[in-house]
């Protein structure tokens, strides 16, 4: 057991001198000042026109989420049932 503590001891130290690898860095380029214009001297326009097309779009996906939460409140509601069918078989095999 004692030949052990150092071993471990020097396996800890080894571990904690080894340095770990850094991520390799991600440079990001700064925007030039065309760019940064050109953007925001976009037309209105084209904004008011989208929004009713995003609202649709979010109404949609809405939708689409609220049909897979009960599809899935339903599928919980079985296994709730499922798992009480389960508890009352584990009852009576333990009677019987």
């Amino acid at each position: 057991m004692r030949t052990k503590i150092p071993f471990v001891f020097a396996a800890f130290l080894a571990v904690g001198t080894v340095s770990a690898q850094s991520p390799k860095p991600i440079v990001v380029q700064a925007a030039s000042a065309t760019t940064a214009t050109s953007t925001t001297s976009a037309p209105v326009a084209a904004d008011v026109h989208s929004i009713p097309d995003a609202i649709k779009l979010l109404e949609q996906i809405k939708a689409a989420n609220d049909e897979v939460l009960a599809k899935q409140k339903a599928a919980l509601e079985r296994l709730d049932e499922l798992q009480d069918v389960a508890d009352q078989l584990r009852i009576f095999a333990k009677r019987g």
